[in-house]
């Protein structure tokens, strides 16, 4: 039966992508409905802020922004008024002070599709994503069709030693720790990579 069912699947998608206009845009439709059907994600629908409490989606993302932004300043401060920090406000000046020696220059061993290939392999299979909607289920499917174009992409980034600033991006999730969940410090976030940024990364930190 499972045969039968898979065999209907597979000839449907496959009508459907034959009959449409935008063939990568149906495909990728497809793929998000076949690993990521069962997430759903209500996000945080109720918080309390100076009393009130907060319906609006974008009222929330707000508030949970300068929340963390707070917190982020706070330990910045730590950081400036601990005696024992770098007294240096310019950050070539403290190089200069604290590294008296010049560095000898890094050059990093470039890396092939077959490593890149053995990366995705060990990378755990989840259908969680960075804002490109990318699982690493897909990119293990995939592995075959983009070992060579990330091969060129990452040694790229290696002789230039630039990381490229799209992969940088996150999105960013709050997480309900414990307590109330109205509370908003009861909450921690959670940044979700895109799962190239997890090979780059691999890559890289393998040579240091």
């Amino acid at each position: 039966m499972s045969k039968v069912i898979k065999a209907a699947k597979q000839l449907y998608y496959n009508n459907k992508v034959s009959k449409t206009n935008n063939k990568i845009k149906t495909t990728w439709d497809i793929i998000k409905t076949e690993t990521c059907h069962n997430h759903t994600n209500k996000g945080t629908q109720l918080i309390n802020i100076d009393g009130n409490l907060i319906t609006n989606q974008q009222s929330i993302a707000g508030s949970f922004n300068n929340y963390f932004l707070t917190v982020a300043d706070k330990i910045t401060n730590n950081i400036k008024n601990d005696k024992t920090s770098l007294n240096c406000n310019n950050p070539t000046q403290c190089l200069h002070v604290n590294f008296k020696f010049p560095c000898s220059n890094i050059k990093l061993k470039y890396t092939t599709p077959k490593e890149i290939g053995r990366i995705i392999k060990s990378l755990k299979s989840k259908n969680s994503h960075g804002y490109d909607g990318i699982p690493m289920e897909i990119l293990k499917v995939s592995t075959p069709f983009i070992t060579s174009p990330l091969t060129y992409i990452c040694n790229k980034s290696l002789s230039s030693g630039i990381f490229p600033s799209r992969l940088k991006f996150s999105e960013i999730k709050p997480l309900h720790r414990k307590g109330d969940i109205t509370d908003i410090t009861n909450f921690r976030l959670i940044s979700l990579l895109t799962s190239f940024s997890k090979i780059l990364e691999k890559i890289t930190y393998t040579r240091l």
